[in-house]
């Protein structure tokens, strides 16, 4: 009920209430199928001991979704930062911050956007900062904090996570429409109109999950018959990652509004750009001479140890979590398709794994989904309701939901990789 009025007149005060703009945690997703799995990545970082104080980790997270325009994640870090003695006139912007906050700023940066990018004289730089450097464990933790956060603002934006109330994007004084519908139910697909455009929608697609459950058991059948070889893998890794330069993302799209966050971070033009543009080359990542399992986990354990072990968990938990169902179909073997996604977004990175067959990508994955991975994973702030129901239209919402999750991760490790690969490289 609280959700739905428009504007309540407090007549002993004549105060108008703002009403909600949205049902639930998210504009795309009904609140009764929304997954619980977001709650429980959402603070881990900041209840655990580490090297950086309590300020310092919610001033890092806001910095980090900042460089997505993320206001939700920018507000509950602001109310956090706060809440445990954190100077306000940090607030005003990142030159109000210490300096040695104010050098994170290029590693937030090229880390949110251009990850392959980053050498180790950007480590050394913030490690030989003289009175304002970072210690090795500082930076480590810092760094697993930046990426999770840039990681978390695409999870946030994937799922249409609906602004509190008391936040700017959560309320308006706005009149009910002239329907019997609030504009608050519209925006979630509550009226009649967006049940009409669906059951079309679900009419033009029927057969859509049998054919991708055909394709599956096609390719594992072509897997036992024959394996390419290691020159043909490669030959097809270089041309997905050629075709992903392709995809662009939803750049004519309407992003979601925002407050303006920009005061949080430096050099605000500064975004995602395909790695090979303009006759760059960066070399590939290959996945066997720097890998999370092998060398990043290692690293992180021993500086940071606890968040190595909790990473590596919640790495595993996202690609392996799996309910054996594509929408109405069950008992469905989906690892293909899970690594299909996983290694896709890496592709997108420019890293490769050497056992995998990047033909498979183009058979499970159609263009629309690879749209919104792309867009969700480099340019989440631009991601709409219109391409969340672009993909998968017979899938449940839960299913929509793991693959968010697969995203979130799966882009978290890529940066992780190329931030620790730099710390390595640096130490040696």
């Amino acid at each position: 009920m609280a959700a739905c009025y428009s504007e309540i007149v407090n007549k002993d005060l004549g105060v108008s209430i703002p009403r909600p703009l949205g049902n639930g945690p998210s504009r795309f997703i009904p609140e009764k199928e929304y997954l619980e799995s977001f709650l429980r990545t959402q603070h881990y970082l900041l209840q655990m001991d580490g090297p950086l104080s309590l300020h310092y980790r919610h001033y890092i997270g806001i910095m980090a979704a900042a460089r997505h325009q993320c206001s939700y994640l920018v507000n509950l870090h602001v109310n956090d930062f706060l809440q445990v003695g954190g100077d306000p006139k940090w607030l005003n912007g990142l030159d109000g911050a210490p300096q040695k906050l104010q050098a994170l700023g290029e590693l937030n940066k090229i880390l949110a956007h251009r990850p392959w990018l980053l050498t180790k004289a950007h480590i050394e730089h913030l490690l030989k900062a003289e009175e304002h450097s970072w210690s090795l464990a500082e930076l480590i933790h810092a760094v697993v904090l930046l990426t999770h956060y840039h990681s978390l603002a695409s999870f946030t934006f994937g799922c249409g996570i609906t602004p509190e109330i008391h936040s700017d994007g959560g309320h308006t004084f706005r009149p009910v429409s002239l329907s019997q519908y609030c504009v608050c139910d519209i925006a979630n697909g509550n009226g009649h109109g967006n049940d009409l455009e669906e059951r079309r929608g679900s009419h033009q697609v029927s057969g859509e999950v049998e054919v991708l459950i055909e394709r599956m058991k096609q390719l594992q059948e072509c897997r036992d018959e024959e394996e390419a070889s290691q020159e043909e893998m490669a030959t097809r890794f270089e041309r997905e990652k050629t075709e992903s330069m392709l995809v662009a993302t939803a750049e004519d799209e309407e992003c979601v509004q925002s407050r303006d966050v920009s005061r949080h971070f430096e050099d605000p033009s500064y975004g995602y750009k395909d790695f090979s543009r303009r006759g760059e080359h960066v070399p590939t990542f290959r996945v066997q001479d720097y890998s999370w399992e092998d060398h990043g986990y290692s690293l992180v354990n021993r500086l940071y140890p606890d968040v190595g072990q909790l990473l590596d968990e919640k790495f595993q938990m996202a690609y392996n979590l799996t309910y054996n169902t594509m929408a109405m179909h069950k008992d469905v073997d989906t690892s293909m398709l899970r690594r299909a996604i996983w290694n896709y977004i890496h592709c997108m990175f420019g890293i490769r794994y050497d056992d995998y067959d990047y033909g498979e990508i183009n058979q499970l994955l159609d263009r629309s989904f690879k749209v919104y991975i792309k867009t969700m994973v480099c340019s989440p702030e631009k991601t709409t309701k219109r391409m969340y129901e672009s993909f998968w239209r017979q899938f449940q919402h839960s299913e929509k939901v793991h693959v968010n999750l697969l995203l979130m991760e799966a882009r978290m490790q890529a940066e992780l990789l190329y931030a620790l690969r730099a710390i390595t490289c640096y130490m040696t």
